[in-house]
């Protein structure tokens, strides 16, 4: 019988650490080669990884939450046979990083291509060629801790018995963000329903359950209270905190947090930021994105402006350079790379548009919906996070008018676009109800001189204006 040692491999995003999400496998369980056996976030995505080896699971050596080195040993596999010995010796040591989207995707086809010539296929976050494999095994329970063996089944809380009666696939119906908003908050998913499609569990039926807690705590504190004959305080007396939040709460700074809150730091104090602010009417712009709207469309008004910066960008190449500093060179791009900064669960992410100068205004909403959906799922890919050549953020959602954010590290500009609020504004020589917004332009002031950034506002400002203005512009 051999032993086979895997370590948390290099994913290929120069990172040093990852953060353990979740075991799909525990110990005793038999695996495939190219199984996904565990969900690992980096500060850029949630990747699975895959077994590199079939073998049985002889000791998980990270718990899930744990935050990990790369080369780090996580999992022991017990091999059968000289066979799978040999494999497990010959596979490469620096898997090919992968997003748990296309991870997915990759391993959908991989029983259809099984009769074909074997080849190596970067199937997940791994190596191996793609093989046939069946279901995943179910997930054996967890034995419960020494000390609570000696208790008799009426002594035994009742939150293990629900565990016990829940069903063996029940932790598997939810996402890694969802698991992990469970574990911060308390929440054991086997006492949940889910009300997602098939039995999923949303975010909304962990808050729920979160909720529920609180009010069964709240009406426990009040029976309690009554039935000790406390009577409600007099005047003069100081009233206790009638809350189950702790005064203070720490929680660790990694993943998401950690890259962005470094990301910000080295930006600021590297990049001398200056912002340019423009407030202008929009009324324009909301017909125009109502009567789309009116014929079946899915524009917004973040698509005009997306599609306003990029025609702003070809008049105004500065806005979209890069400082390289190490070729003392200053990089223009003849691409734009779109960003765009999106509020997930795991912290702010920028992922961004390809080639988003090439797009129509119907592909660029699609696209913007596309990339909003799949961050706040935990599916933006590496690829789609890196390379980015200006961004967009869009503050008015939240109802603020104008801002001063942060470069995106390695772009020259970024626009934030702030709400839209009925005001008195100067129309035709008169004062008349219009739509305003405020733009704000923040940039990088060793690439962009004031007056190549005011030119560039005002041609987005002018576009949102009018949108008719572009024809005189491209």
């Amino acid at each position: 019988m051999a032993v086979r040692e895997f370590a948390l491999p290099d994913l290929g995003e120069g990172l040093t650490e990852s953060e353990i999400v979740e075991w799909h496998v525990a110990v005793g369980d038999m695996v495939t080669l190219n199984q996904p056996i565990a969900e690992v976030e980096t500060a850029k995505a949630i990747v699975s990884l895959p077994s590199p080896v079939a073998g049985k699971i002889s000791a998980l050596h990270a718990e899930p939450g744990a935050t990990v080195a790369v080369g780090t040993r996580i999992v022991t596999f017990e091999l059968e046979g000289a066979a799978d010995a040999a494999d497990a010796a010959a596979a490469p040591s620096a898997p090919v990083a992968a997003s748990s989207e296309a991870s997915s995707e990759a391993s959908s086809e991989s029983p259809k291509k099984a009769d074909a010539a074997p080849e190596r296929n970067s199937v997940l976050v791994g190596y191996g060629p793609a093989v046939e494999s069946g279901k995943r095994p179910t997930r054996k329970p967890r034995s419960a801790p020494a000390e609570s063996s000696d208790a008799t089944p009426a002594e035994a809380p009742a939150p293990a018995a629900a565990h016990a009666a829940a069903p063996a696939d029940a932790r598997t119906k939810t996402t890694p963000p969802v698991r992990k908003l469970a574990h911060d908050l308390g929440v054991d998913l086997t006492t949940v329903s889910g009300t997602g499609p098939e039995g999923i569990i949303t975010r909304d039926d962990v808050t729920r359950a979160t909720e529920s807690s609180t009010t069964a705590v709240g009406a426990a504190q009040s029976d309690s209270s009554m039935a000790s004959g406390s009577t409600a305080p007099v005047s003069g007396q100081r009233l206790t905190r009638q809350t189950d939040r702790p005064r203070e709460q720490r929680t660790p700074i990694k993943s998401v947090r950690k890259a962005t809150a470094a990301a910000m730091v080295s930006s600021a104090f590297t990049a001398p930021h200056v912002t340019e602010f423009l407030t202008i009417d929009v009324t324009r712009t909301i017909e125009l994105v109502a009567t789309l709207k009116a014929k079946g469309s899915a524009a917004s008004v973040l698509a005009v402006i997306a599609k306003a910066l990029c025609i702003g960008v070809e008049r105004n190449p500065s806005l979209n350079s890069r400082w390289d500093a190490e070729a003392n060179e200053i990089v223009e791009f003849g691409y734009v790379n779109l960003g765009i900064a999106v509020a997930t669960p795991r912290g702010l992410m920028v992922p961004n548009i390809k080639d988003a100068d090439t797009l129509s205004l119907p592909e660029l909403t699609d696209a913007i919906g596309t990339l909003a959906r799949n961050a706040r799922a935990s599916k933006a890919t590496p690829a789609s996070l890196n390379g980015g050549t200006i961004s967009i953020t869009n503050v008015g959602v939240f109802g603020i008018d104008a801002g001063t954010p942060i470069l995106n590290p390695g772009e020259a500009a970024i626009l934030a676009m702030g709400a839209v609020r009925k005001m008195p504004w100067e129309y035709h020589g008169e004062v008349a109800l219009r739509d305003v917004m405020t733009l704000s332009l923040s940039f990088d002031h060793r690439l962009v001189d004031g007056e190549q950034a005011a030119r560039f506002l005002t041609d987005v400002g002018a576009i949102l204006n009018e949108p008719g203005t572009v024809l005189s512009m491209v």
